[in-house]
């Protein structure tokens, strides 16, 4: 094992160096990470859903600055607006677009995919980025748990309904920025959505998140690798407005090892941009641009079993009504 792969293991066994800057900062200089700015992404259309803040605003400011034409989504028109236009100043390209949708009401997503497949004969990359800790249980229209229909039911919808757009650019890319926080959550469908009595936001986040995680692994076994590509990633502990607001008291402290939002950003814009590595496998989990387990604990690891995977595929294909099986 090389010395990076030494004081990669090192600093990931235990959780913390490896999710703060620390990880960051000594996985970059390492490795010899590719600088960002290096790429060129002149001619592919990049979706970003969440991009109207934290990670999202930041991968679409460095994708507009890389070339991409870029998509920016949100839930609130004039606030996705705002920030087209903003990005537009400080990264010189004016190669941008909006396309809006609740990522938890379905009926947008519907209407933001027709919207999306009238526009674009191709798109090169999907980013599920969309999603929010509350602290409140609240539904979507449907009745659904309004986190696991933003970050489970949306992003499946609108992949599916995206796919023939996306196997022209040969391959595509489906990216989903999930969590660190899935790790302690197991793999359930008939628990997936907490009750009012059992809520709390944190574990409906984890819980949600580890959905994504597995679907990622689920669409690259089902999808040729060479028409689409699927990768789910976490950004480590970044110092995002989503945060501030949902987790105060791990923000303040945590602050000064917190990464910044172009260090949490960072492995979800390669995967997009590099045209080695992430299109030659599919179905993987990373962070800091190392493939990762998607288990560290047994009990999620035995949680994890064929027939739970397939029910949560058929909730998936039952509640959207996804043109996919």
């Amino acid at each position: 094992m090389s010395i990076a792969g030494v004081v990669d293991t090192l600093i990931e066994a235990p959780i913390a160096p490896s999710f703060t800057k620390v990880g960051y900062q000594l996985r970059s200089r390492l490795d010899h990470w590719t600088p960002l700015e290096s790429y060129d992404l002149t001619g592919r259309t990049i979706v970003v859903t969440g991009a109207t803040s934290g990670l999202g605003r930041q991968a679409a400011e460095q994708f507009a600055r890389l070339g991409a034409h870029v998509v920016i989504s949100g839930r609130d028109a004039a606030k996705a607006r705002q920030v087209r236009n903003e990005i537009a100043v400080c990264s010189g390209s004016s190669d941008l677009s909006i396309s809006c949708a609740d990522m938890g009401e379905l009926d947008q997503v519907e209407a933001m995919a027709d919207q999306l497949l009238a526009a674009h004969a191709r798109i090169d990359v999907l980013i599920h980025n969309a999603g929010a800790l509350t602290g409140h249980r609240t539904v979507n229209a449907a009745g659904i748990e309004a986190t696991v229909a933003s970050q489970v039911l949306g992003p499946f919808l609108l992949t599916s309904r995206l796919l023939p757009v996306l196997t022209e650019g040969g391959p595509g890319r489906v990216l989903t920025m999930s969590s660190g926080g899935m790790y302690a959550a197991g793999l359930t469908v008939g628990a997936l959505q907490m009750t009012d009595a059992e809520y709390r936001g944190s574990e409906q986040y984890a819980r949600a998140k580890r959905a994504q995680v597995t679907l990622n692994e689920m669409w690259a076994q089902r999808v040729d690798r060479t028409a689409v590509v699927f990768h789910a990633l976490h950004p480590g502990w970044a110092d995002t407005p989503g945060v501030e607001a949902s987790l105060p008291q791990f923000r303040r402290l945590m602050k000064p090892l917190l990464r910044t939002t172009s260090e949490g950003a960072d492995t979800l814009v390669w995967l997009a941009a590099d045209d080695g590595e992430p299109v030659r496998t599919s179905g993987d989990f990373w962070l800091d641009r190392r493939r990762r387990k998607i288990h560290r604990l047994p009990s999620t690891r035995r949680s994890d079993t064929p027939q739970r995977r397939q029910e949560l595929w058929d909730w998936c294909v039952a509640r959207t009504g996804a043109p996919i099986h």
